[in-house]
């Protein structure tokens, strides 16, 4: 999906996402479709949400950073159906045993990113884990 223009991007999101409504692993396919978007250097400011770019701004820029990354997966995941009704947050995480900043994206009691591209439940979620930061995804943009 990211190597095509962005009409066509659009469209395969967009599919992507009807898709989703019946996968038996959405969260994994949603994991699996983000590790082939292109990585940059950093890019978006995870702090400042009035700053983040919309769904369509952050597929037309095509550049995810590890924040970008797991935004991403929370835009694809929280426009769809199936998930309109779910709790959606993103949190800003220190690990205090390693000295690392993780972003997290959490949708009901299931937790993205821990580690790149892992799909645990909350209560798995280690203890040195200190919160700095949580901001609930609308459901509409």
């Amino acid at each position: 999906m990211f190597d095509k223009n962005i009409e066509d991007r659009l469209r395969a999101w967009y599919d992507f996402r009807q898709h989703l409504e019946t996968d038996e692993q959405p969260f994994k396919s949603t994991v699996e479709l983000y590790n082939t978007a292109p990585i940059s250097a950093f890019c978006i400011d995870p702090y400042t949400p009035e700053n983040w770019p919309t769904p369509w701004e952050l597929l037309e820029e095509n550049k995810y950073d590890e924040f970008g990354y797991i935004l991403g997966i929370g835009y694809t995941l929280g426009l769809t159906e199936r998930f309109s009704n779910s709790v959606k947050e993103i949190h800003i995480t220190q690990d205090k045993d390693r000295s690392t900043s993780h972003y997290l994206f959490f949708v009901d009691d299931n937790v993205i990113g821990y580690d790149r591209g892992s799909i645990i439940k909350k209560e798995n979620l280690p203890d040195n884990l200190i919160v700095e930061s949580v901001y609930s995804l609308p459901n509409e943009y």
